[in-house]
């Protein structure tokens, strides 16, 4: 069996979770936040929707991760979403990290939104 490492280009992958916080990158942040190929930032959940927006030329699907367990997203914040052109995919926040980090060391341009666990 052949092994390869995995190489990030521009964004940092999710390194761990935890209660109340997420390891990324090798640096720890607590509460919501969002990783965005322009970086790593806490988020103000469900209402910040501005941030994601504003992310829309640098990203094609965001992640959303909505705690220990899947839960529906406001229907506007999806709808404003995908009207900006980003496809939204929602699972629970671990889940989430993991399905980040796969896409993200394909090259892809991806986002994270994350509520903790």
């Amino acid at each position: 069996m052949r092994l390869n490492e995995v190489v990030y280009t521009d964004a940092k992958p999710v390194d761990g979770y935890g209660e109340g916080f997420f390891r990324i990158g090798g640096e720890v942040y607590e509460g919501a936040l969002l990783a965005l190929p322009t970086g790593v930032t806490l988020w103000g959940g469900y209402e910040d929707v501005k941030t994601l927006i504003d992310a829309a030329g640098d990203i094609d699907v965001v992640f959303v991760g909505t705690g220990a367990e899947i839960a529906h997203i406001p229907a506007e914040l999806r709808k404003t979403l995908e009207d900006a052109g980003v496809g939204v995919e929602v699972m629970s926040s671990p889940t989430a990290c993991r399905t980040y980090n796969i896409v993200l060391s394909e090259g892809r341009r991806v986002g994270l939104a994350l509520l903790p666990v």
